[in-house]
C-alpha cells in the first residue's frame, strides 16, 4: 500500500472512532469512568508524541518559523475555545442549562471540528515525513477519538438535538479528520507549516483540554494511566529506532 492510501485509510479509521464515540453515547454503552481512562491514556501519549516527535521534526523542517507556528497553533485553539466554543469537557455533558440553544451546540461542534481537522493534518504530515512518524501520530490521535465523538454527541443531545443529529455531529468530526489528511497529501509542501501548527494544537488538546479531565478524578489511578500513555509512547519510540 502506498503512503498516500495508508495515511488516508488510517485517517478514515481515526474518523470512524469519532463516530463510534457518538454511537456509544447514543446507545448509552460505556461508563464515564471507562472514557476517562481513554482520556488519561490519550493525554499522556499525545503530550509525549508532541514534545518528543512533532516539535523536533517541525523544528528540523522549518527552523525559522516552527517556534512561532507551534505557539500560533496553541494560541489559536485557546482563542477559539474562549470565543466560539463555550465551556465543555471531554465526557458526557450534564450541564444542560448551558446548551439550551442549537446555535450553542453547533458552535461546540465547529470548535471540535477545528481540532479534528488538525488531527488529520498531523497524521498526514507524519506520513509525508516517514511511516514511523505517521503511525505514531495516528495512535496519538486515535486514543482520544472515542471520547471526542462521545463528547460532541453528548453536547448535541444536551442542546435538544435528536439522536440523528448527535450521530451526524460525530460523523462530521470524522469527515474533517479525513479532510485534514487529504489536504496534506495533496499539498505535501504544506507539511512545513502543517506539522508545527498541528504540534501546537496537539499540545493544547493534551495539556489544556485532556489533562484537566484527568485531574478531576481523585486518587492516583488516573495519574498512573496518564503516565502509562507516556511510557507506551516511549516504548514504541524505542522499538522504532531499533
Amino acid at each position: 500500500m502506498t503512503t498516500f492510501w495508508l495515511s488516508l485509510a488510517l485517517g478514515l479509521g481515526a474518523g470512524l472512532a469519532d463516530y463510534l464515540g457518538g454511537f456509544l453515547l447514543v446507545r448509552r454503552s460505556p461508563s464515564a469512568r471507562a472514557l476517562r481512562y481513554f482520556v488519561a491514556l490519550g493525554a499522556g501519549f499525545m503530550l509525549a508524541a508532541a514534545v518528543l516527535e512533532m516539535v523536533p521534526e517541525g523544528m528540523a523542517i522549518n527552523p525559522q518559523w516552527a517556534p512561532l507556528l507551534i505557539l500560533g497553533g496553541y494560541c489559536g485553539v485557546h482563542l477559539l475555545e474562549h470565543t466560539l466554543v463555550p465551556h465543555f469537557h471531554f465526557g458526557e455533558e450534564t450541564h444542560h442549562h448551558e446548551f439550551l440553544s442549537a446555535r450553542t451546540s453547533y458552535s461546540v461542534l465547529m470548535g471540535l471540528a477545528t481540532h479534528t481537522f488538525f488531527d488529520g493534518i498531523a497524521i498526514g504530515s507524519g506520513f509525508v515525513l516517514s511511516r514511523w512518524l505517521g503511525w505514531i501520530l495516528f495512535f496519538a490521535v486515535f486514543l482520544h477519538k472515542i471520547p471526542e465523538g462521545f463528547t460532541v454527541a453528548s453536547v448535541m443531545l444536551a442542546g435538544g438535538r435528536g439522536r440523528r443529529a448527535a450521530l451526524n455531529s460525530a460523523l462530521f468530526l470524522g469527515v474533517t479528520t479525513v479532510l485534514g489528511v487529504l489536504v496534506i497529501n495533496l499539498a505535501p509542501t504544506w507539511v512545513r507549516e502543517g506539522l508545527p501548527l498541528s504540534a501546537g494544537v496537539t499540545i493544547y488538546v493534551a495539556a489544556t483540554d485532556l489533562v484537566p479531565e484527568v485531574n478531576r478524578e481523585p486518587g492516583i489511578r488516573m495519574a498512573l494511566v496518564f503516565f502509562a500513555g507516556v511510557v507506551i509512547f516511549l516504548l514504541l519510540r524505542l522499538m522504532g529506532h531499533f
